[in-house]
């Protein structure tokens, strides 16, 4: 394991407890914590992508701003959903975050996963043809966007106003950051054709197949079919991979009186029904430091990945999550082979 991260859901709701109560709490407090994580060490800041819920739904002003406090640590998505974006515009906000940033972004898209609404992307005015499945979208929109970000021409020129009659490319573009997409992947098969595409493989919690193996076994097979699809698809360089893991450690009380209890309950694995089929989702890893460095050295998955991505509780404010990933870095990683 070479760098770590975490992901924030980025909730918002005014309930007791929570400290997240608004839109604004959520996204001036996301780039408070990625402030704070490279103050404390961590590597990577990861944001999910959700639409018509209490959540973060539009990540570049975000990732900019993020880029503009911030030096050292990465940025990115964890995913964007595909089928709401404009692949062209999308190219260009990208790239606008990226130059902000010095090149720090790592951009992790896919189908997405179940939303609040039913067929929401229809609502942003993007249909899927009869024909085609919203894997089929999410793919050819994702095509769109990579070949734009590295200069493809996508506009006939008008020649009164360019000089010439050529294709014309987006701006801006910035150098490199095709080499810094990822793609999100739930199962084995969608895992075999990121590696084919060339794209770094992104797997979270959740795995929409199930085997009958604990997750991270299934996780760990997923990872070598995707490595081995790369290779065999003869891409240059050696591919990214990162995994999400929920590691709680029992450090302060106040981790204990938010997690004590549940550490027994969300100790295994769990197998449910998800988009009409079965899915496996990860355990949690909850406890001493200690016990923890000895049960996630058998996570299979976190040894074949490069990167793994702590799921924040950001409900409970930026210095609780600070600290708690400052107990990561300083007892956990560091048994695991981080740095």
């Amino acid at each position: 394991m070479k760098k770590i991260g975490f992901l924030s859901f980025g909730h918002y709701q005014s309930v007791p407890g929570s400290r997240v109560r608004t839109a604004q709490d959520a996204l001036m407090q996301t780039i408070e914590l990625a402030e704070a994580a490279e103050e404390v060490g961590v590597d990577g800041a990861y944001v999910r992508v959700h639409h018509f819920a209490t959540q973060l739904a539009s990540p570049f002003p975000l990732l900019a701003a993020m880029g503009a406090r911030t030096s050292r640590i990465e940025l990115g998505t964890g995913v964007i959903d595909m089928r709401y974006e404009n692949p062209l515009y999308m190219a260009e906000e990208a790239a606008a975050a990226d130059l902000i940033s010095n090149g720090r972004l790592q951009l992790g898209i896919s189908r997405g996963s179940p939303e609040h609404a039913d067929r929401g992307f229809e609502s942003f005015g993007y249909v899927t043809p009869d024909d085609t499945t919203d894997a089929d979208v999410a793919r050819h929109k994702a095509e769109l966007f990579r070949a734009a970000i590295i200069g493809a021409g996508v506009a006939k020129a008008n020649p009164q106003m360019a000089g010439h009659s050529g294709a014309l490319a987006i701006e801006p573009r910035s150098p490199g950051l095709e080499k810094r997409i990822w793609w999100g992947s739930g199962s084995r098969a969608t895992a075999e054709w990121t590696g084919q595409q060339g794209m770094n493989l992104m797997s979270s919690t959740l795995l929409t197949e199930d085997t009958g193996i604990p997750f991270h076994e299934l996780q760990a097979e997923q990872i070598r079919l995707y490595r081995k699809a790369w290779a065999d698809a003869g891409h240059d360089g050696e591919p990214r991979v990162s995994v999400s893991r929920s590691i709680m450690p029992l450090v302060t009380e106040d981790d204990v009186r938010y997690f004590g209890l549940r550490a027994q309950a969300e100790s295994a694995d769990q197998v449910g029904h998800l988009d009409g089929g079965l899915a496996r989702f990860g355990k949690s890893y909850i406890g001493e430091p200690n016990a923890l460095v000895r049960e996630l050295a058998e996570d299979s998955a976190i040894a074949e990945a490069d990167t793994l991505l702590l799921t924040a509780p950001n409900q409970l404010g930026v210095d609780y999550n600070a600290t708690l990933l400052e107990s990561v870095v300083k007892y956990v990683a560091p048994e695991l082979g981080w740095r």
